[in-house]
């Protein structure tokens, strides 16, 4: 019985040596972290609710400088939130690879923008840059102000009155991507509702997988109950994206597409010239047409409209809920934003047009110190290819590399005072001398958002709309948050604020 003691013993040492003293466990484990476990190293430390987890990793940030790391079972990751380490990552081509965990979202986004690399990212990207050209966005207009109106009559059925404003956002920012982006609209309340449901699942379900290495291995994960939810919910996703690509198609055999005053003298030639031949004005336009010269198949059109369809609807709902919020919680605020829409429309309650964005300066300053504090998409992940240093620490090839854009935006070096709300922060004289990967809300590099100018400008025309004729109150304050870690910035109860008619509307 003792040799056999000495023996299982000897045996775990074995293990021990084996999966966390050779090359990559002692580069990876030189740098700070939680306390190594024997043998499994850090594999329980981050198995926590979403709430817990989000507070646990900032607390993790607040304890180390810039940099963490995570050991187990030869799977390595660091964690960074300084902006000298993100420019390396971000800034070059070697590191334009999402990590490891972006596959667990393959099922739902396949090889969609957000997750393809290399050649075929590169001639997708190619395919979807014109339809976020300014003459584009300036054709949504009439989507976007149509989409204004029923979100002014779901308001006036709620004035006074406490209400989550969390649906109200979402339903707006999904209706104005399906009628701009798609071209085509949501006849079923239901189905929308599902939609949005099922992509908070897939979003908590993605966190579950995360955090449990036994569920890296496919295999596993196939039997887990983790599975079955998903796959519900990829049902409901997949036949909801269908359903917009089946419903433009046929729109566009019965309707053709019309692009008369689309151009103006400046446009450039060559974007002139492949619109006029083509006829595309939505951006799932430019995916069906790429279908027709054989550039895409009808796989890859699903693929881009599930990740456009997610990204352009929810993240943006995150950023206008956290923008609502603060604005309802510091009225100085709100009474400049009214000020400056007062000199831009006068007496008029004209639409807003894209030019009108050029005079809300304060507005734009204000959207993007929300951003900073609280930005839509809080982490986005790299895969690490070959030995590069991060914080004069070797990181192995191999290794998953964390951003936590969250944490960036709080560095007290870059931001004083962080967690203020201060709009001045991004005036033109407090812009100039900061790091330019301090402030990343839609990533950098060339990988960056491709729909950050659509985002911005939905913003805009949301708040404009609202602020024209409502002042909004505060409910919900920031010390009530209570964040959630998910794919978006997501609080775990609802965010509520008031609504009362201004008596003389913009």
């Amino acid at each position: 019985m003792f040799f056999i003691l000495i023996y299982f013993a000897t045996f775990l040492i074995f293990i021990h040596l084996s999966l966390n003293y050779n090359r990559r466990a002692v580069l990876t484990r030189k740098i700070p972290g939680t306390n190594d476990r024997f043998i499994f190293g850090n594999a329980f430390d981050f198995i926590k609710s979403p709430v817990e987890l989000f507070s646990y990793t900032r607390e993790l940030a607040k304890k180390h400088n810039g940099i963490y790391r995570f050991w187990s079972f030869q799977f390595g990751a660091v964690f960074i939130y300084n902006p000298e380490d993100i420019e390396v990552i971000l800034s070059s081509m070697k590191h334009h690879q999402k990590s490891q965990f972006y596959d667990f979202l393959k099922p739902w986004l396949k090889d969609g923008l957000l997750l393809s690399y290399g050649k075929k990212w590169q001639e997708r990207r190619k395919i979807l840059t014109p339809a976020f050209h300014f003459n584009i966005l300036r054709r949504y207009f009439a989507r976007l102000e149509t989409n204004t109106g029923r979100l002014k009559k779901t308001l006036n059925e709620n004035l006074n009155d406490k209400v989550d404003i969390v649906p109200i956002i979402s339903e707006y920012t999904l209706n104005s991507i399906c009628e701009s982006a798609m071209g085509t609209t949501i006849k079923d309340d239901a189905a929308g509702k599902s939609y949005k449901k099922a992509i908070h699942v897939l979003g908590y379900l993605f966190i579950q997988r995360c955090i449990r290495i036994q569920y890296y291995i496919n295999y596993i994960y196939k039997f887990s109950s983790f599975s079955k939810q998903q796959n519900e919910c990829l049902s409901i996703v997949h036949n909801f994206t269908r359903k917009v690509i089946n419903d433009r198609k046929k729109y566009i055999m019965e309707n053709g597409t019309d692009l008369s005053n689309t151009f103006d003298e400046k446009s450039d030639d060559d974007f002139k010239l492949m619109y006029s031949k083509k006829k595309k004005i939505a951006m799932l336009d430019l995916l069906i047409t790429a279908e027709k010269d054989g550039l895409i198949d009808s796989e890859g059109i699903e693929e881009e409209v599930d990740t456009f369809m997610f990204e352009g609807h929810d993240t943006t709902a995150s950023g206008l809920t956290y923008c609502l919020m603060l604005i309802a919680n510091h009225p100085d605020v709100q009474d400049k934003i009214v000020a400056e829409l007062k000199d831009i429309y006068g007496d008029t309650k004209r639409a807003t047009t894209i030019e009108d964005f050029n005079d809300m300066r304060y507005m734009d300053r204000c959207i993007k110190e929300v951003l900073r504090l609280y930005p839509p998409v809080p982490i986005i992940s790299r895969q690490i290819n070959e030995e590069i240093k991060l914080s004069n620490y070797t990181v192995p090839a191999g290794t998953l590399c964390h951003i936590h854009i969250y944490d960036l935006h709080r560095n007290e070096s870059c931001f004083p005072n962080p967690t203020k709300f201060d709009p001045d922060r991004f005036l033109p004289e407090n812009i100039s001398g900061r790091h330019h990967y301090a402030y990343i809300p839609f990533s950098a590099g060339p990988r960056n958002c491709i729909g950050q100018k659509f985002a911005m400008m939905q913003m805009k025309y949301f708040l404009s709309a609202v602020l024209r004729n409502y002042e909004v109150l505060p409910v919900t304050s920031c010390s009530d948050l209570r964040f959630q870690s998910d794919l978006v910035l997501r609080n775990s109860e609802p965010v509520y604020a008031r609504f009362v008619k201004r008596k003389f509307s913009i």
